[in-house]
């Protein structure tokens, strides 16, 4: 028996090996966790048995999930798009829910079990499909919206399912009506005082803490207040993964979102890791070597997929009008999903299913999520082929791609990173008249950039197949715009070897890996720090009287010699560089406007009028994009609307523009 230690090494190199296997073949990163916990687990190796750890990490992996999507909830765009959510969301899962319930009791499962079993199938996997309809820019197309809606639903009713299979692995089956009534109240009560303490009790006590500027103690107050409320939503006869949720609700309604899910992300990322090997440990290898029950879960597999596109696409169709969009969203919505292999785990561990049922059915889950690609990219030639269309000539993503293929052809800059100095750099060389072509890995910067009419590619900049792709062959210049100097390093190398001549200007935050960037060919290398202290000299010789000339000529010396003046300077102890997560960052954002919402047929004067204080840059409207509109533009459903400003000043104008 191997010591722990071992079985981590064993388990970390398994991971670290396989994680970057799977991106390069460009699939999700949980695939991998499943393939480590498949391969490492007790039906294979056997180097990690399945324990009261093992299970109590599954657990932990659950409950940081739902903590993930309790901190993303909108509760202004559910209210917005109500109709397509609760309407829509509600008859994909019930009906999704009650075909493969009635299969599974069918097959020997007893009634409840298998409305745990069909509420495992109706899951989707929202990660994957949130992030492929990103990158295929089809998020804000009919078909991606309809996805979206049912995918929240499916977030919202994965709480119940779970509570339900959770109560069914502790030996309960009767559910009297009183205390099913008083557990319901239990249950409202504490989504009000979340609701309540979200917004009077948690928005102070983070404002104090993030002008501390210490990272460990914000982390440590998230931390607290996640494993806090779960710890008190058990003993209220809750569950601790519901605690979760209603935590990450708590958080998800202050202005510092996006910082906290910054700090926790390490801890997310690892915890769902985790629960994905013990999800993988759970999969009997022996069964796909046995022919029999290896056609039993391929068969399972069609029968997932094939079933759940009917479904969603019959469902989608009184609310489309379009039998071709509506077998888009079916198609779309026909994968698995995480939530399915929580639900199916709980039922598997606590033997209410058989095991010739659950560890197929996980397999035809992992699997549809491993062709996830496969069916994302095909879904419109899918539909077309069974509704026997013709394609037209160009869509409006065509079109956008175009429009971009025929920037690389041309001499134009490659700004490698899209985040606020290059979006800065990008406005100053689009007002100049030069054209761009950015690279990032953010996919909710590329969706809000797309929708805003930037030339934005998703992509690895340190990767030469993209860079080719963004015409580095026909640029005139590159700009690293990333503050990790490490980052910076490796996209430096990838042009080096592909345009050793071409001029490339580096970002830094300091200077503390200058040299090094110098000899790896940086033409020139910016340091933040540097730069804002020559800013601050020459405004002060200018104030000084001292001649223009003098202050440029002073200022060309000072970076010829590499800012060796700036260098000579005493440090405080505990000085640190300023987040660039910090609630005080100002970034771009994208707000869709759906059927329903408050702003449509409203002005953006009167959105104005409610208190919102960003900029509005732009309305994209059937594809065309009316920068900097005037407060007399009046919205329409649909529109695409282009904000900047502050985190919580684009919170408040999101649920202004969908709630009122």
């Amino acid at each position: 028996m191997l010591t722990p230690l071992a079985q981590a090494l064993i388990l970390l190199a398994g991971s670290v090996f396989l994680i970057t296997l799977v991106r390069r073949l460009a699939l999700p990163t949980s695939i991998a966790y499943l393939l480590v916990g498949l391969t490492l687990g007790p039906h294979a190796l056997g180097v990690i048995s399945d324990s009261g750890t093992t299970r109590l990490l599954a657990e932990l992996g659950v409950a940081f999930l739902l903590f993930t999507l309790g901190l993303e909830f909108s509760l202004p765009r559910m209210l917005a798009m109500r109709r397509e959510v609760f309407g829509l969301g509600g008859l994909q899962v019930l009906a999704t829910m009650a075909v493969f319930a009635a299969i599974g009791h069918l097959l020997g499962v007893r009634w409840l079990p298998a409305v745990v079993l069909g509420g495992a199938a109706a899951m989707s996997s929202t990660a994957l499909l949130l992030q492929q309809l990103t990158e295929r820019a089809e998020l804000n197309r009919t078909h991606g919206r309809m996805a979206f809606a049912m995918l929240l639903f499916q977030d919202l009713a994965f709480v119940p399912f779970f509570a339900l299979g959770a109560m069914l692995s502790a030996g309960q089956d009767r559910f009297p009506l009183m205390e099913s009534l008083q557990a319901l109240g239990i249950g409202v009560l504490a989504l009000i005082g979340v609701l309540a303490a979200g917004r009077w009790l948690l928005r102070p006590l983070f404002h104090e803490i993030s002008h501390s500027r210490l990272r460990e103690l914000f982390t440590l107050t998230v931390l607290l207040v996640v494993l806090a409320s779960a710890w008190v939503s058990h003993l209220a006869g809750l569950s601790f993964a519901l605690g979760a949720f209603l935590a990450g609700m708590m958080l998800g309604e202050t202005e510092y979102r996006y910082q906290i899910d910054a700090a926790i992300r390490p801890f997310r990322d690892l915890l769902l890791g985790l629960f994905f090997v013990s999800v993988g440990m759970l999969l009997n290898l022996h069964l796909l070597g046995r022919p029999s029950e290896l056609g039993l879960a391929l068969a399972m597999l069609v029968g997932l997929v094939v079933l759940k596109a009917l479904i969603a696409a019959l469902v989608t169709q009184p609310f489309v009008h379009s039998r071709f969009k509506a077998l888009r969203t079916g198609i779309v919505m026909s994968i698995g999903g995480e939530f399915g292999i929580a639900l199916c785990t709980v039922l598997l561990q606590a033997n209410l299913v058989p095991e010739g049922i659950a560890e197929p059915l996980l397999v035809a889950i992992v699997l549809s999520m491993v062709l996830s690609p496969v069916i994302l990219n095909n879904n419109k030639r899918v539909a077309r082929f069974l509704l026997h269309e013709h394609a037209p000539l160009l869509t409006a993503a065509d079109r956008e791609e175009e429009a971009t293929r025929e920037i690389a052809r041309r001499e134009h800059v490659v700004l490698c990173g899209f985040g606020r100095v290059g979006q800065n750099v990008a406005r100053v060389l689009e007002s100049q008249g030069f054209e761009y072509i950015a690279l990032d890995l953010d996919p909710a910067r590329i969706r809000a950039a797309r929708q805003a009419g930037d030339p934005v590619m998703f992509g690895d900049s340190a990767d030469e197949e993209m860079l080719a792709r963004a015409g580095i062959a026909h640029a005139n210049a590159v700009v690293i715009s990333f503050s990790d100097p490490a980052t910076a390093l490796g996209i430096l190398r990838s042009v080096r070897r592909m345009r050793p001549e071409l001029p490339v200007l580096v970002r830094t935050a300091d200077d503390g890996r200058l040299k090094e960037l110098q000899e790896a060919g940086a033409t020139d290398v910016v340091p933040e720090t540097f730069e804002a202290s020559l800013m601050l000299v020459s405004h002060v010789l200018m104030l000084l009287r001292v001649p223009v000339s003098r202050v440029v000529r002073v200022l060309g010396e000072i970076r010829n010699s590499r800012y060796a003046v700036l260098r000579n300077i005493v440090r405080r102890g505990d000085s640190r560089v300023v987040d660039e997560t910090s609630e005080q960052r100002e970034e771009i954002k994208s707000v869709v406007v759906p059927p329903g919402a408050w702003a449509v047929g409203r002005s953006l004067g009167e959105v104005r009028d409610h208190g919102v204080a960003v900029t509005f840059t732009g309305v994209r409207r059937h594809g065309i994009l009316g920068r900097e509109p005037g407060e007399d533009t009046v919205l329409r459903d649909g529109d695409i609307v282009v904000i900047y400003g502050q985190p919580e000043e684009l919170e408040r104008a999101e649920a202004v523009l969908l709630a009122g």
